[in-house]
């Protein structure tokens, strides 16, 4: 709900273009963790590689090895960490409620098992509807197509279709390093803050405590930072 849902929350409140108020939440481990009847530390020594259906050979990837195997004796980290370790309590299905403080309700649904990557997102309003899909990582398509649907209120469609078939986050990366290192004009207000980041980890934060106890969570009770209407 935080390390990876927070990059979803910050295009939230940027698109919505106004802070989180309240925040409730669902959450479960259904699918990884103890859920499954074998496991190992990592997939390099595991006994179960015939069997295991997630099992991925570093390896065979250079980069892969230099960047992470040749390091694990400083931080300890494993890229190739089992997914059915028993300490895992990460959830793997969330559904979080979010009430903005402009009064724009939200409603998001984040499964971390599912068979393909990316998002779908729906804008209702009274004049139509916006939808968008934006795909990664589904090799069984010939070409990396994302689509934005506009629809009026009775029903007319405009479909538009993108290329996405730049690398690093769709082009994301590049973008992102040009904004950093040659900053210039930033018309649409991409450029995010202290508080943009706080923002989309606190609504995170806010699930995670609202699954723990049961209880509608206010941005507020967690921060000195006030919920605005209208970001400034």
């Amino acid at each position: 709900m935080v390390h990876k849902a927070s990059h979803h929350f910050d295009l939230l409140n940027w698109w919505i273009d106004s802070d989180p108020e309240e925040v409730s939440a669902f959450g479960a481990l259904e699918f990884y963790g103890k859920n499954n009847s074998f496991r190992s530390t990592n997939c390099r020594p595991c006994p179960h590689k015939q069997e295991c259906k997630f099992y991925k050979d570093i390896t065979k990837d250079k980069r892969l090895m230099a960047l992470y195997a040749d390091n694990e004796k400083y931080d300890g980290y494993l890229r190739d960490g089992c997914v059915w370790r028993e300490d895992i309590d990460i959830f793997d299905k969330m559904a979080v409620q979010i009430k903005y403080a402009n009064k724009v309700q939200v409603s998001y649904s984040l499964t971390a098992y599912s068979p393909y990557e990316g998002y779908r997102i729906a804008f209702n309003g009274t004049k139509g509807r916006l939808d968008a899909w934006i795909k990664e990582n589904q090799p069984w398509e010939e070409e990396a197509v994302d689509e934005i649907w506009v629809t009026n209120i009775f029903g007319k469609r405009e479909i538009i279709k993108m290329s996405n078939a730049e690398a690093g986050h769709g082009g994301g990366d590049v973008r992102l390093r040009k904004q950093v290192f040659t900053p210039g004009d930033d018309p649409y207000r991409q450029s995010a803050g202290s508080r943009d980041g706080a923002m989309s980890a606190l609504i995170g934060i806010a699930a995670r405590n609202s699954i723990d106890s049961g209880k509608m969570i206010k941005i507020a009770d967690l921060t000195s930072l006030k919920p605005q209407a209208k970001k400034v």
